[in-house]
């Protein structure tokens, strides 16, 4: 079985689309019920939410303020799922409920190991 990261992108930063408290949480336990089945079937292999800060380095050593903060889709966040092919990670990322919400998305990619040469 194989690991693939589902990446979860939404407007993290225009104020107008940030849910109010209630709303925030009911969409995190329609999060929490999803991620809880796919632990329930003994596919989850974890997850974190990233921070809206960071920045991002580029060609000659370019460093500036990001991620990317001028785009409305920021990648809030991502869960490392076990499945046996990418069209079964990909049935199990269609039922995010971040695909709730008009303009978001999921990304599923398998996760590949970089060996280092000897």
């Amino acid at each position: 079985m194989d690991e693939y990261i589902v990446f979860m992108r939404l407007d993290l930063i225009t104020k107008d689309a940030q849910p109010s408290p209630e709303q925030l949480q009911v969409y995190m336990q329609q999060y929490q019920d999803w991620v809880g089945g796919i632990a329930a079937q003994n596919k989850f292999a974890g997850g974190k939410g990233l921070s809206t800060e960071g920045k991002v380095i580029t060609f000659n050593d370019v460093v500036t303020d990001g991620p990317f903060v001028e785009l409305k889709e920021s990648i809030a966040g991502f869960i490392i799922i076990k499945a046996e092919s990418l069209e079964e990670a990909t049935e199990m990322a269609r039922a995010c409920p971040i695909l709730k919400g008009e303009g978001n998305s999921v990304e599923v990619r398998m996760i590949t190991t970089v060996h280092p040469q000897a």
